[in-house]
This record gives C-alpha cells, structure tokens and sequence, in this order.
C-alpha cells in the first residue's frame, strides 16, 4: 500500500520525533492492510435459513431453504457413506445456537451435516492420513462450495486437519441411527462411478452409461476441480446399493452418495 508522509507532523517536531512518528504510522498502515480473521467453512446466519426444529423424522422432517437451494433431510442415516471434503468452523459460531437447538462448543465432538438425522453419529476418517474421529450431528451446513461436514475444532484436530482447514474424508454412520424405517433410508441416492479433470473424458463416459439404458449424470465439483459421473437417484439406500453392486463388474471403485 503506498504511503505519503503526513508532513504537518514535521513542522514543530525535531527531525529523529518525525522519523519515529512517520514509522509508527506507517507500522499502523501495514496492520490495517494486512488484517482479517480467517473465515472457515460455517452454516450461515440464522436470517438466510430456515432450520427444521428438533429430531428431523416422521412428519418433522421439513426440507430447508439455504441461499435458494432447498434441501430434504434424510428420515434415517442406515448404512450412510459419502466421501468429499471436510472442514471446520471456529470461534466465529462459538456460543451460538446450533440448527437443532443446542448451543455450539468448538471444543466438543459434534458436526454439521446438510442431509443427516440431528443426532446420528458419524466415523470421520481423515483420506490422506487415515486418521478419524467420531462426532454427532447437530447442525445444518457447511453451505460452502462442495463441502459436505463441518467439524468442531477438536474433532478437526483428531484427524489432523486443523492446519489446512479442509481435508478429502469419509462419513460413515455408526452406532444407533435415529430414524430408522424397516432398515432403510429414503432420500435421493447416487452410484458415483468416475471423477474426471477433463470435462470430455466425463461426457463421454456419461454418454456411454446413457447408452446402456443408464440415468447418468455430470457436474463440476468445484471444491475438488473435478467433473463426477453418478447413475441414478434412486430413492433408497437400499436399491441405490443393488445397483451398485450391478456395476461393480464395469466400475471396481464405485460408491453411493446422497445428494
């Protein structure tokens, strides 16, 4: 940032008061320039959601609007698996309220997830340093790019991504889940089959599963800088994973994801 003396400080002064007063407001310059806290991933203000209130099951599971996208919250978290990016909100939520009403601890084991029960317990396993910790889900969010968990700093510190801020993990149910149906999870569930940086490697691979009577489908995640092949949705978790298994002999790494 450039700086003009302020030269009326000079007139009165000696010439070493002016060099100490133009260097300590130049020090206070540089500060301002250079300050501000470093916002991570957060479920945003209360005036932009509309949050389900209590245990999200039975007729209170009520879809929520965040920034123009309305989102389904699952009835239950049975067998729930998803891989994607992780991260952690801080200090700036500290002693708020939370989406299911509680008050938000940054030191405790909790998260927030956009679809799952409130109240189910997740495995979060760190992808790059096989590193996890269990958390329970109490919040909606993260709202940020691809994200799909928001973790309290402890529980991002467990896995050791408190540094970086984001980390690829995977989300896995554990333990009793809230809401279970007859052993099932509706919602609207995909077969991730591919994840491409070239957009035409992608559409080509789409137009061969649509081809083969598949409903496929591609969309840039922006968070990861990748174009994702899915088939589907199918509206349980159930049949989201017969099908998996049909394409397992083409695709060896395939997984369902819940969007």
């Amino acid at each position: 940032m450039p700086f003009e003396s302020p030269r009326p400080f000079c007139f009165a002064p000696s010439r070493s008061v002016c060099i100490i007063v133009l260097l300590l407001l130049a020090a206070l310059l540089a500060t301002g320039c250079g300050s501000g806290s470093r916002r991570i991933s957060a479920p945003p203000s209360d005036q932009s959601v509309k949050y389900p209130k209590g245990q999200p099951q039975g007729p209170r599971a009520k879809p929520y609007t965040v920034l123009g996208k309305t989102y389904h919250p699952l009835l239950s978290a049975h067998g729930f698996s998803e891989e994607g990016v992780a991260s952690w909100y801080g200090k700036d939520f500290h002693g708020r309220k939370t989406a299911n009403g509680e008050i938000y601890d940054m030191y405790g084991l909790t998260a927030a997830h956009k679809l799952l029960p409130f109240n189910t317990v997740v495995k979060v396993t760190n992808l790059q340093n096989g590193r996890s910790t269990t958390v329970r889900v109490n919040d909606r969010g993260p709202f940020v790019g691809d994200r799909i968990i928001d973790l309290t700093n402890t529980a991002a510190n467990q896995i050791g991504m408190l540094g970086p801020g984001t980390a690829r993990v995977r989300v896995e149910s554990v333990g009793d889940v809230p809401g279970l149906q007859d052993g099932d999870m509706t919602g609207r569930f995909y077969v991730q089959v591919g994840a491409f940086a070239n957009k035409d490697n992608a559409s080509r691979l789409v137009t061969r599963l649509q081809g083969q009577g598949w409903n496929a489908r591609m969309y840039w995640a922006d968070m990861v800088r990748f174009w994702r092949v899915q088939v589907g949705p199918w509206s349980t978790l159930s049949e989201a994973e017969r099908m998996r298994e049909k394409l397992k002999g083409e695709f060896a790494v395939n997984f369902v994801v819940a969007d």
